[in-house]
């Protein structure tokens, strides 16, 4: 089974939900005046630590990716919780470095630790929870026909740094580390997503790819997407390593996991509120299609991206590439 079909399954069966019904990047319930927003996100080192990755920048993600949820939401973190699954052969250097790295990340995000928990497992599990509180929600549903689509931050590096550690790829010191950057040490966008409650209308985080949020985003509200890929914030070094393998930096920028970055619907009246930097990428539409327009017209926009234990990516792109080789930057 897809990872969406198990999710269906059990929502038939969990009928008692918070005031925000489950399907967004976090839960939420109404206290008084604000909301209490919480998530939790697992990372397993099989298919989310990629060999190259210290300790402490495992440690350190486990914070972000649970962070990056409250932050999409519009919340501000208020604290963080995790289990540890560890197996019995793990060192307990590499057991430091990760708490190491949950300390580092918690200074970055001025969280408090609230509770933790230890058990044996077959492979090493970090399942982190992250609570915030938000004046306003935003919602993967909010998106409507005349606003803008915009993200944060630059697009394809995370998955143009694994691409480069995966094939042994020759690439300058300076293009390494930038890729480097995002691939291994992504951060969330917290003062972003709470800047955006105040007026933007509907958000998401970018973790299983452009694509497949603006998937999302589209379902969820009923609408229609329309892209312009000249507009996509494409980070440096992205276009050098498509280069070396004869790749679309268009397509590695909508198929790159694990960004972080947010993406978001605003009206054109609201932008000048905005006090940090993004990119406007498209417009929300009626029509419910999600496409890329250019010159040669409209090209619909494939689910490109990650789904645990399948990987929706067509035969005819992003070649020479295998579905496989697309499972990461999870891992």
């Amino acid at each position: 089974m897809r990872e969406s079909e198990i999710i269906e399954l059990f929502l038939r069966h969990l009928k008692r939900q918070g005031d925000l019904p489950l399907g967004d990047d976090a839960g939420a319930l109404k206290l008084g005046d604000r909301w209490l927003v919480a998530t939790n996100d697992m990372l397993v080192r099989k298919t989310d630590v990629p060999d190259i990755m210290t300790p402490e920048q495992v440690g350190f993600k486990a914070v972000t990716m649970n962070v990056s949820d409250i932050a999409s939401m519009g919340a501000r973190p208020i604290g963080f919780l995790f289990s540890l699954g560890i197996p019995g052969d793990l060192d307990s250097d590499y057991l430091e470095g990760i708490a190491r790295g949950i300390g580092e990340a918690l200074d970055f995000y001025d969280l408090p630790v609230l509770s933790a928990d230890t058990n044996e497992a077959d492979d090493l599990i970090i399942d982190g929870i992250a609570l915030g509180f938000a004046e306003r929600l935003l919602t993967r549903s909010g998106a409507r026909p005349g606003e803008l689509v915009c993200v944060t931050g630059d697009l394809g590096r995370a998955l143009a740094g694994y691409l480069v550690w995966k094939n042994g790829l020759e690439v300058s010191d300076a293009v390494r580390k930038t890729l480097y950057e995002k691939f291994l040490e992504p951060k969330a966008r917290v003062e972003e997503g709470v800047a955006l409650s105040r007026v933007a209308g509907s958000a998401i985080d970018i973790s299983d790819g452009l694509a497949k949020e603006l998937h999302l985003l589209a379902e969820m509200s009923g609408v229609g997407i329309e892209v312009y890929p000249e507009r996509l914030p494409i980070g440096k070094g992205v276009e050098d390593v498509a280069g070396i393998l004869d790749l679309d930096p268009v397509e590695v920028a909508l198929a790159s996991g694990e960004e972080f970055e947010l993406v978001f619907t605003i009206s054109p009246e609201n932008v000048e509120f905005l006090d940090f930097e993004f990119s406007v990428i498209g417009r929300v539409v009626s029509e419910r299609e999600v496409v890329m327009v250019n010159k040669r017209g409209r090209t619909p926009i494939p689910k490109l991206g990650w789904e645990h234990f399948e990987i929706e990516v067509p035969d005819n792109i992003l070649k020479p590439l295998t579905v496989v080789e697309l499972a990461v930057p999870r891992g």
